[in-house]
């Protein structure tokens, strides 16, 4: 029996793939990789992202949220697109959503708020969020504690965190995204990821970004998640096939999707 994957994070819509977007496609399924959940960035990447989800039905699911690097004064119109849209058709999640303290702290506040009226959104539309964290742990954990009701559910995608940190999601019943960076010999998520709840793991690229090892500097896509599976079976003394069947339930149970 084929152990599917899922690429719960990939952002195949843009530029990067404008060549060969079809072929990319392709390559993830002889990989083994069926499904492709599509985070949004801002009102710029919408029309190319819902295209490739109508041009792959089945495999590619979009989600609909304004990226943090992309706050800016005008975020209330951005949001209110996100607002508009999240009305008008199937999302998966509410994503990608969160702070990023580590390009420009400029709009810190803006951020804060644009996090917290989205956790609301996905409140409101039964849906999860896809929360990017960079340098920005305790400002997202405030703003969860602040906002927090029963209901919420989420992933923290591209989790590069301490133990501190997984006992903290775990209190919050979200979920892991654990991408190339898992293969980086210095990441140190070797020794963190074992005190994650298998059943809270979650795969993906982040494509094209953060390619795994052995394709580290080159463009990400959305087959290189069997490498993540790989480090992920080898670090927590699992084959691979099991991996496969627990990530890929896990994204299921979270997303609200069947293979």
């Amino acid at each position: 029996m084929i152990m599917e994957l899922i690429d719960s994070h990939t952002h195949l819509y843009l530029d990067e793939f404008a060549d060969d977007r079809t072929e990319v496609v392709a390559r993830a399924g002889d990989a083994d990789v069926t499904k492709l959940l599509l985070p949004n960035i801002d009102s710029s990447t919408i029309k190319a992202m819902l295209k490739m989800s109508d041009d792959f039905p089945g495999t590619c699911y979009p989600m609909m949220g304004l990226h943090p690097t992309s706050v800016k004064e005008n975020y209330l119109e951005e949001l209110a697109v996100v607002k508009q849209w999240l009305g008008k058709r199937k999302f998966i999640a509410v994503g990608e959503i969160g702070i990023d303290l580590y390009w420009d702290t400029t709009y810190k506040r803006e951020q804060e708020d644009a996090f917290e009226q989205q956790l609301k959104l996905a409140l409101e539309h039964d849906l999860p969020v896809v929360i990017h964290a960079r340098d920005s742990f305790r400002e997202i954990y405030d703003v969860l504690d602040r906002a927090w009701q029963d209901g919420m559910k989420g992933v923290f995608h591209s989790f590069t965190g301490n133990l501190d940190d997984v006992k903290k999601i775990r209190d919050y019943d979200f979920y892991f995204g654990l991408n190339g960076i898992l293969t980086f010999k210095n990441s140190g998520l070797d020794r963190v990821v074992p005190a994650i709840p298998k059943e809270r793991i979650i795969l993906e690229t982040d494509s094209p970004f953060l390619a795994p090892v052995p394709r580290r500097g080159r463009r990400n896509e959305s087959a290189y998640v069997r490498f993540v599976a790989e480090t992920l079976a080898g670090i927590l003394q699992m084959k691979f096939d099991d991996v496969a069947r627990l990530t890929t339930a896990n994204a299921e149970k979270l997303f609200n999707i069947t293979i």
